[in-house]
């Protein structure tokens, strides 16, 4: 911030609650800008599992034991769960106000092109 950043772009998260708390130790050390919050669709197991241990994201046993009622092998079920979970994150960020969105696509577009026409049809954009 002392260099003149004007933004926040945060990790990618599954639980809101970790950028909500971030926003607010952000928020009582006098830090005033914007702070996107980073969101990633699922879209692999594997590159979320390698992921998570690159940059510390954290899996929530809940949202492993949602993965594992998934057909094993079926890619579009996991594009598909991936993008509702997505969306439902989204939709409670912006609820909350959030100053916007920042997605993480790693070359897969699909997903989040998904969760863009979903947030759109729901007229939350």
């Amino acid at each position: 911030m002392d260099k003149g950043a004007a933004y926040i772009i945060t990790n990618y998260f599954y639980d809101n609650r970790y950028y909500f708390d971030f926003v607010a130790n952000c928020r009582r050390l006098g830090i005033e800008v914007p702070i996107l919050p980073g969101i990633m669709p699922i879209f692999s197991v594997k590159m979320m599992e390698n992921l998570a241990k690159l940059c510390g994201a954290s899996i929530s046993g809940a949202l492993r034991q949602k993965l594992a009622t998934l057909p094993a092998g079926d890619n579009q079920a996991l594009l598909n769960f991936g993008i509702d979970f997505a969306f439902e994150q989204c939709k409670e960020l912006l609820a909350a106000k959030v100053p916007g969105l920042h997605f993480y696509t790693m070359d897969r577009s699909p997903s989040t092109a998904g969760v863009l026409a979903r947030l759109r049809r729901e007229e939350l954009l």
